[in-house]
């Protein structure tokens, strides 16, 4: 039996604190640079995630948020010409979100700025593997 004075347990609430840490600042950096491009944190998460056609299903999924979440952000960016909804081509009860010539370009600005002093950017890429490979094998153990 584990005690919250068990070392393993002590262990663990760290690395969830420094993970949870870590989440933050990513969402700060991302809310800090959708700013400077008029858009909302929201926005350029569903923006960051857009890298081809996708459905409104999958965006919220990626956005880790509910479907009617997601509907409202691609509202606000079709109202301001960035995403289209198109006919799904095997699916007719679906749509494909797709991105706008302007949208593509928001798309690649906001990347762009992502990678600027990003959290990140400290670890070098072969420390960014070792962390992501990590960080794949906790979630996929959930």
């Amino acid at each position: 039996m584990t005690t919250p004075f068990d070392p393993h347990a002590i262990a663990e609430r760290e690395l969830c604190c420094l993970v949870n840490g870590l989440a933050r600042q990513i969402a700060d950096h991302v809310r800090e640079h959708a700013v400077t491009l008029g858009l909302t944190t929201a926005q350029a998460t569903a923006l960051r995630e857009m890298a081809g056609p996708i459905t409104m299903r999958e965006l919220a999924e990626r956005m880790s948020c509910e479907p009617s979440n997601a509907t409202f952000v691609i509202d606000k960016l079709e109202k301001q010409g960035l995403v289209e909804r198109r006919a799904h081509p095997t699916d007719r009860r679906a749509k494909r979100l797709v991105l706008t010539v302007a949208g593509s370009a928001s798309r690649e600005r906001l990347l762009e700025l992502l990678v600027q002093d990003s959290p990140l950017a400290g670890l070098g890429p072969e420390q960014q593997r070792a962390l992501r490979g990590l960080l794949e094998q906790a979630l996929t153990r959930s």
